[in-house]
């Protein structure tokens, strides 16, 4: 009984850190998810904060948690798990047809959104940052340029003769 006596102990002891870390994880999901809401792609504002805060508190109570029970192992297998889990997330945000796949960025940014969180929730807060500016960065910037590119190669292959 002593042991589960220890374990709520300990979860007391970083309520108010695990709450900052929930909160940079929220902030950094509606980041990137106002860029999916603004250009009007699924997976928007709300959804990209929730898989941030979970994957964050999934992670937190992984080091937190596990550790005082004495099971170390069981950190590896949450994150394992997350990483799982997000990839039918992302999956699911995807659709082929013939020729055209949609979805696949908003399938990728579930999954870095998720690793956003789970950054956040280990400490690694410098590196989650980073990652978020280099992510909105490239989701803004790059999208006309690859728009461009996409229709000059349309434009090509429209425009080849037969033969």
């Amino acid at each position: 009984m002593e042991a589960n006596a220890d374990w709520l102990v300990g979860l007391q002891s970083f309520t108010w850190e695990s709450a900052g870390r929930i909160a940079l994880a929220a902030l950094l999901g509606a980041i990137v998810g106002l860029e999916r809401l603004w250009t009007g792609h699924p997976a928007g504002l709300r959804t990209n904060m929730v898989i941030a805060v979970s994957s964050c508190l999934f992670t937190i109570l992984s080091i937190e948690a596990f550790p005082l029970q004495g099971s170390a192992q069981d950190t590896a297998r949450v994150a394992a798990g997350i990483v799982t889990g997000v990839g039918f997330l992302g999956a699911g945000a995807m659709l082929q047809t013939k020729s055209h796949v949609r979805g696949l960025t908003t399938a990728a940014t579930i999954w870095l959104v998720a690793a956003l969180g789970m950054a956040v929730g280990a400490g690694v807060y410098l590196l989650a940052v980073f990652t978020t500016v280099l992510t909105t960065v490239s989701l803004v910037v790059l999208r006309p340029v690859s728009s461009g590119l996409v229709r000059r190669a349309r434009r090509q292959w429209t425009e080849q003769p037969d033969g």
